[in-house]
């Protein structure tokens, strides 16, 4: 048998950082666009991933790069790679859903 020095394929995803409230995890969601098989329309497909940012320099709307990786916890499997968008987010005011502030 013979035995290979190159590495697994790590699946790497782009999605947008929905919560940092964790301490060096990120939630991640990530969009898909697939046919449906019996219907022919275009279904959005959306997950949620567990990632893990050691710096904890992403926030609430960047869109990060994940790969996958040997699991880290119970639910992580994922790391982030790099943040491609950051979010133009200035103030974590809460808001309500005509963008005023609700102070």
């Amino acid at each position: 048998m013979v035995q290979s020095n190159s590495q697994k394929i790590r699946i790497k995803k782009k999605g947008v950082v929905i919560s940092d409230k964790m301490d060096k995890t990120r939630v991640i969601l990530v969009e898909t666009l697939a046919r449906h098989p019996l219907y022919l329309k275009v279904v959005r497909k959306r997950n949620k991933f567990y990632a893990h940012d050691e710096t904890n320099m992403s926030k609430n709307g960047d869109v990060v790069l994940i790969k996958q990786c040997r699991p880290l916890s119970k639910t992580k499997r994922w790391k982030v790679v790099d943040i491609l968008k950051k979010s133009d987010v200035k103030d974590k005011g809460v808001t309500n859903g005509a963008g005023e502030n609700n102070t």
